[in-house]
């Protein structure tokens, strides 16, 4: 049966990534040893699928800023190929943020026009169509770009997907002092502040057209066309509970009382982010060159519309991940609004943008939204790179253990391989991990003889079960115990994914940064 569907080439052929061990570099950690966020350093999708395991359900909001396909991006493919491989990019690594996600978590992607279509289908394969929010609009650009062949380019999207939409809501954006400029309160109401609206609908029902006096003796009706909002009877409520005014003498038709406090603590948001609300470029790349003026991107994200982002999509104490960190914008953000965040960048930048950037946050630096939060510093996070695959091949073509990895590396990689959380336990030498339904996994380098297999057994009830993994075993003790399984590595782990990939990224050039010019800085006529 043929289904409505995008298809392109080499989609269904996605990779099986290997699930690598994430190895901690503590003299890259920075700020608070107790710090539970987390800067890696290593292609994004092997880094997501080194996430995969630990973190699955518990990512409350992702923000990411993939490249984007400008046409120039993939310089040795034609058309057809080159969205195919943008496509190809972003599958794998969209439907493991997918298996990241809370219940209630989200998903907001940025993107302009040259993608923005295939990304949606995309989006709507994956998560799900009926999980699709919304399409923001950002005004990323205030000049006019006069040297446009079609059209001057300012805005790009931002794809806004939830886990699940029937129960997700986005968090409310704060009143502000502007908003409140509406309320006063010309009658000295004690319950204070207030707005007014008409009294009448534009959809009439006509037993609601009556005549009402007002506190003058004028006789008013509703505007030809209209009925009143209320019943006779609840406007006579309303009359009594001083809900309509008529004006300082009396006189005026009536209008309905809204209290400040009546209303919800903050805003719906709109669908249009406009620069003097959430920043533009401009605004961005002058956050970079506070920490690195020798290098700046191209098309860098401003903090306050990561903070709109974040301020929608989570909550203090939320985890919030980016993928595609580039600078650091949205860990910088995350970090200032009390956020646990996971920021995960492939390039030199992790070192020369990320770590100094993230730094300067927690040394309490002043830039971006740290006022409007009153952001002091504090906090810290942990550095970490992933481990190279397990599986190599040796002279003559064998497939063998990588000898990078010691004894502990091995434990944590097989034991995520076959589904264990890594979870060594000191009173008992031969767990090395538990998997969700109490079994426990052993691995070790040992030949394993029936005595010593006699001996580990003894370390566990016949009601536990118990997976070891070893290099070779003396034959004929495979069935001595019932609950402990033997499994023979590397053979057992050669089937879970492919090995030696380091690497997912597409070949994808970054546009130049053009030098600036006073277009920049003032619009053109």
């Amino acid at each position: 049966m043929q289904k409505l569907e995008l298809t392109w080439i080499g989609k269904g052929q996605e990779p099986a990534v290997e699930p690598r061990i994430l190895l901690h570099d503590a003299s890259r950690d920075y700020g608070d040893p107790n710090a539970n966020n987390m800067l890696i350093h290593g292609d994004n999708l092997l880094a997501l699928k080194a996430l995969e395991q630990e973190f699955a359900g518990q990512v409350k909001c992702v923000y990411i800023d993939p490249p984007y396909n400008t046409g120039a991006a993939f310089s040795e493919y034609n058309d057809n190929l080159e969205h195919s491989t943008w496509l190809n990019l972003m599958v794998p690594r969209l439907q493991i943020i997918r298996n990241l996600l809370s219940p209630d978590g989200s998903l907001w992607i940025s993107i302009d026009d040259d993608e923005h279509a295939y990304l949606k289908c995309l989006c709507d394969e994956v998560m799900g169509r009926t999980n699709f929010v919304a399409n923001c609009i950002w005004h990323k650009k205030h000049t006019r770009s006069n040297d446009a062949k079609w059209f001057s380019d300012n805005h790009d999207y931002i794809l806004v997907y939830a886990k699940d939409k029937l129960t997700w809501r986005p968090n409310l954006l704060p009143r502000t002092e502007e908003s409140a400029k509406g309320y006063t309160n010309p009658d000295d109401d004690p319950r204070g502040v207030w707005a007014s609206g008409p009294c009448h609908a534009k959809t009439p029902n006509p037993k609601d057209i009556y005549p009402i006096t007002t506190p003058s003796g004028r006789v008013v009706m509703p505007p030809a066309g209209t009925s009143w909002r209320f019943s006779e009877a609840k406007m006579k409520d309303l009359i009594q509970d001083n809900r309509i005014y008529f004006g300082a003498n009396g006189d005026n038709v009536p209008r309905y009382k809204r209290f400040i406090t009546d209303v919800q603590n903050g805003f719906v948001p709109t669908t249009l982010w406009f620069r003097d609300e959430v920043g533009d470029n401009q605004e961005a790349k002058k956050e970079v060159k506070a920490f690195n003026p020798d290098s700046v991107f191209s098309t860098p994200k401003p903090e306050r519309l990561i903070e709109r982002i974040l301020t929608l999509g989570s909550k203090e104490g939320d985890i919030v991940l980016d993928s595609f960190l580039g600078s650091g914008t949205t860990a910088a953000v995350a970090h200032k609004m009390g956020r646990r965040w996971i920021g995960i960048e492939l390039g030199e930048h992790c070192y020369t943008h990320c770590i100094p950037r993230l730094q300067t946050v927690i040394d309490g630096e002043q830039g971006g939204i740290s006022q409007s939060v009153e952001w002091q510093g504090g906090g810290g996070f942990k550095f970490y790179e992933l481990a190279p695959t397990l599986i190599v091949k040796d002279e003559n073509g064998f497939e063998i253990i990588s000898g990078q990895y010691d004894a502990t590396m091995l434990a944590a990689a097989v034991a995520k391989l076959c589904g264990y959380r890594f979870a060594p336990r000191e009173d008992n030498p031969y767990i090395h991990g538990v998997n969700n339904v109490g079994g426990f996994i052993f691995v070790t380098t040992q030949y394993i003889t029936a005595p010593l297999l006699g001996e580990i057994a003894k370390n566990f009830s016949d009601t536990q079960s118990l997976v070891i993994c070893a290099s070779a075993f003396q034959v004929g003790i495979k069935n001595n115990f019932p609950n402990i399984k033997l499994r023979k590595i590397p053979q057992s782990v050669l089937s879970k994914c492919e090995y030696g990939a380091d690497n997912y990224n597409l070949n994808v050039v970054e546009l130049p940064d053009f030098e600036e010019t006073e277009e920049d800085f003032e619009d053109a006529e």
